[in-house]
C-alpha cells in the first residue's frame, strides 16, 4: 500500500534510543506511512537500532546521505525519497509529539502548503531547552506571524507537514542545521499560499545530547526571516531568487 505519509527523522548517532521514538510513531500515527530515518554515515550508531527495530515493523528504514553532512542536507534527501504525497518532519530525540501526526497530514490534503506544530500558539507548549535557544524562537515565531502573516506563530520549529509537490518547486536551499523550516514558511509566505497550524507540547529530551548549534546556525535563520518579507512571487521566481542569494 502506497504510504499517505513519509515521516523523515534526522538522526546522528541515536543508538538503541530511537527504536523508542520509532516505537511511539508506530503506535500513534493511524495512517498508512513509512518512516525514513537518515543519518549521514553507515557507521552511525542509529543505524543498527533502526534496522532491528524494521524487522518488525517493515515501515521504518534507514537511509545513508552520501550527498553532504548535516541535518539541512538529511532532511533534503529524505524528503527527495518520500514515497507519499506528504511529508512530515520529526526529531529523533522524541521532543515532538507524534499523536499529530495524523492531524497535521490530514490539514495538507485539505489544501495548505505546510502544517506546522506550534509551541506559541495558545494551548501550545515548550518545556524545558535552552533559554535562549527558545527566547530567540519566540520572537522570530511571533514576529514573522505578526508583521510577515506567515500562517503559523511558530515558523522555526521542524515539526511540519510538507505538501511534497510545494516543496519540490520551491527548492531547498538550506545547507546548514534545521533551517529548513522557516525556509519553507518563508516561501510559501512570498508565494501567498496556505500555511496552517496546530498548538502542541513540546518537551526537551531527557537523555542524550542536542545537536542545535545556535551561534553558527543563527545567521542562517535570519536569512529566511527577512525573506518572508517581500512581494509575492511566483514558486519559479522564489526558487530562482532564493538561489542567487545563496550563490551570489
Amino acid at each position: 500500500m502506497r504510504p499517505r505519509v513519509s515521516i523523515v527523522i534526522p538522526a546522528y548517532n541515536e543508538g538503541s534510543e530511537i527504536e523508542v521514538v520509532l516505537g511511539r510513531l508506530s503506535e500513534a500515527v493511524g495512517l498508512p506511512h513509512e518512516i525514513l530515518v537518515v543519518v549521514d554515515s553507515p557507521d552511525d550508531s542509529t543505524v543498527p537500532a533502526v534496522e532491528k527495530y524494521a524487522r518488525n515493523d517493515p515501515s521504518a528504514a534507514v537511509i545513508v546521505n552520501d550527498v553532504k553532512p548535516g541535518p539541512a542536507q538529511a532532511i533534503r534527501f529524505g524528503i527527495e525519497r518520500a514515497a507519499a504525497d506528504v511529508v512530515v518532519v520529526t526529531m529523533a530525540d522524541g521532543c515532538d509529539d507524534p499523536q499529530q501526526i495524523d492531524q497535521l497530514v490530514r490539514l495538507v490534503e485539505r489544501g495548505v502548503v505546510i502544517a506546522a506544530a506550534s509551541r506559541y500558539s495558545r494551548g501550545g507548549q515548550q518545556v524545558g531547552g535552552p533559554f535562549l535557544k527558545g527566547l530567540l524562537s519566540r520572537m522570530a515565531g511571533l514576529s514573522l506571524w505578526g508583521l510577515a502573516r506567515v500562517g503559523t506563530r511558530d515558523a522555526t520549529n521542524s515539526f511540519k507537514a510538507y505538501d511534497v509537490d510545494f516543496v519540490r518547486q520551491a527548492g531547498i536551499t538550506s545547507d546548514a542545521g534545521f533551517e529548513i523550516g522557516i525556509e519553507l514558511v518563508a516561501k510559501a509566505r512570498r508565494a501567498r499560499l496556505p500555511v496552517a497550524e496546530l498548538p502542541t507540547i513540546w518537551l526537551d529530551r531527557n537523555q542524550g545530547v542536542s545537536n542545535f548549534k545556535l551561534v553558527s546556525w543563527l545567521p542562517h535563520y535570519l536569512r529566511w526571516w527577512r525573506f518572508a518579507f517581500g512581494p509575492r512571487l511566483s514558486l519559479e521566481d522564489i526558487r530562482a531568487t532564493a538561489d542567487r542569494s545563496e550563490n551570489p
